[in-house]
């Protein structure tokens, strides 16, 4: 059967199967948002009303200006678009929002076997139950596990082969990041002949919001994730704050960790490792500027925050990782979770780590300087550093540590492989 197929960009439209591809690979999008952005796309050619997507995209359901930003978030992440730099939807303030990129139409068989990839819905208090399943994908599937206090966790698995598990590290959406363009590559990377296993630990993402954040209590999240997924001993990944996390586990559960992965992490948060009152202002003015973008959801400010960790970045990038950041948790989770990673502190049990560590780090990453793996290197005993050159605290898929990264990676998880693990 034909299909019409709308194209823009590096992005496939079909909107007979409800399928959005980006350089023909299919992009998982919550399906109320999907059929938004189909809705859009087809009447392209005029300012679609507010009312109008309540009658034909809400089907005369209830809909709030809050719910119809957050689907529009979803929209905007999925093509690479933000609320500032509306490339693709554009906001037409008093009448409604129109899709502006040029876009072409083709006629094309339409594929019967790969059919619309629904996705889980957005992470609340309550969450699903436990033990649920939602389907993201023939590849990819959310299950939910409880941890010993009855904290509800998501988590994932994608690929086959060894487990590489990956400690959880905020702002953090199992729903979203793999189509999300700035984390997209870490999923296409880690999988190359593995099953990765990653979660949304308490407080964010699509696991409980209401709960404490405590350190024994993201060991809890980890272990009850291994659990679910029938893990005994795994090599683990953390990347940033999840290093600390992966540090800890490591130390606290040596029978488990069969080797530890560590990128553009540190044993102390900013206010721990202050060692003069200089560097305590320091840090509190970070916090305090940060916090002060959350609240009051000043662009200045929040971009001071995200240019952190894309320091090679442009600015619309920055803008993405913020839209990204805020469709993870609430404001006030948002808060405690600055708040408890600057205090965090696990320089006493790094020495403990008794399995071999991989520590890789960008020279001039200007959120973690290069001290703070220096400073892990000395503390683990079987370590080795490995220092990438460049700037982003978060690597992206364009810059030579990128690559440098993953093959280092794989070198030292075949030393694994090759001990059974």
């Amino acid at each position: 059967m034909n299909t019409e197929i709308y194209c823009f960009g590096r992005f496939n439209l079909d909107l007979r199967l409800g399928r959005l591809c980006r350089d023909q690979r299919p992009i998982r999008i919550e399906p109320r948002a999907l059929a938004l952005l189909c809705h859009l796309v087809k009447h392209r050619d005029r300012v679609v009303s507010k009312k109008e997507i309540r009658a034909t995209v809400w089907n005369g359901a209830p809909l709030t200006d809050a719910l119809l930003a957050a689907r529009l978030r979803t929209v905007r992440l999925a093509i690479g678009d933000t609320g500032d730099r509306q490339q693709f939807v554009r906001t037409v303030y008093g009448r409604g929002y129109q899709f502006v990129a040029p876009t072409t139409v083709r006629r094309g068989e339409a594929d019967p076997a790969v059919p619309a990839a629904p996705t889980a819905g957005p992470g609340s208090q309550a969450g699903p139950q436990a033990g649920a399943v939602a389907a993201v994908g023939a590849r990819d599937l959310i299950r939910f596990c409880r941890t010993a206090d009855g904290t509800q966790i998501a988590w994932a698995a994608i690929g086959s082969g060894p487990p590489l598990v990956k400690a959880a590290n905020w702002p953090s959406r199992l729903d979203l990041e793999r189509m999300t363009p700035l984390f997209a590559h870490w999923f296409e990377g880690l999988v190359r002949g593995r099953r990765l296993i990653r979660y949304d630990e308490r407080g964010c993402g699509l696991s409980n919001w209401a709960c404490g954040f405590t350190l024994d209590e993201y060991i809890e999240d980890l272990d009850a994730v291994a659990d679910a997924a029938d893990l005994d001993r795994f090599p683990l990944l953390g990347i940033s704050q999840g290093g600390s996390l992966a540090v800890a586990y490591a130390a606290r559960r040596p029978e488990r960790v069969s080797r530890l992965i560590l990128n553009a992490a540190y044993a102390r948060g900013r206010t721990a490792r202050a060692r003069d009152d200089a560097e305590r202002d320091a840090a509190i003015l970070d916090l305090d500027l940060t916090l002060a973008g959350w609240f009051a959801k000043n662009r200045s400010y929040l971009r001071f925050y995200a240019a952190q960790f894309f320091a090679d970045g442009a600015p619309h990038l920055w803008d993405e990782f913020t839209s990204h950041q805020q469709l993870t948790t609430s404001v006030a989770n948002g808060a405690r979770f600055l708040e408890e990673l600057s205090r965090l502190d696990v320089s006493d049990l790094a020495p403990k780590v008794s399995c071999p560590t991989l520590i890789t780090h960008s020279r001039d990453d200007p959120r973690v300087p290069v001290s703070q793996a220096m400073e892990l290197a000395e503390l683990i005993p079987d370590s080795r550093l490995v220092l990438l050159d460049g700037r982003n605290h978060l690597l992206t898929p364009d810059e030579p540590a990128w690559p440098a990264f993953l093959a280092e990676l794989y070198a030292f998880l075949a030393a694994d492989d090759v001990d059974g693990g």
